[in-house]
């Protein structure tokens, strides 16, 4: 599912919102996730999961084509750990 599936089927749902609105209230959710996790924090949704940002230290790696050595500098990346809801969900147990 893409965004904008997502808006689609949060309108079918809620007739009584205008589509816009429905857009701008799920734009605004993805942009308070990504400014928190842009600060470093931890982000929850109860069920779901959390998302949060962890660090990768800088290390020596290897050019797959020439396999000379390269030097790969300090990096963030987000991560997801699922909720136990989902989990269980996906597992076929709820």
């Amino acid at each position: 599912m893409i965004r904008s599936e997502l808006i689609q089927k949060i309108s079918d749902e809620n007739p009584h919102l205008f589509r816009r609105d429905v857009e701008r209230i799920v734009n605004t959710i993805f942009e308070e996730v990504i400014d928190a996790m842009a600060r470093g924090d931890r982000v929850e949704l109860r069920g779901f999961g959390a998302f949060s940002v962890k660090k990768r230290d800088s290390r020596t790696g290897r050019n797959p084509r020439t396999g000379e050595s390269v030097d790969v500098e300090e990096k963030h990346v987000p991560f997801f750990k699922t909720g136990k809801l989902l989990r269980d969900r996906l597992n076929g147990d709820a």
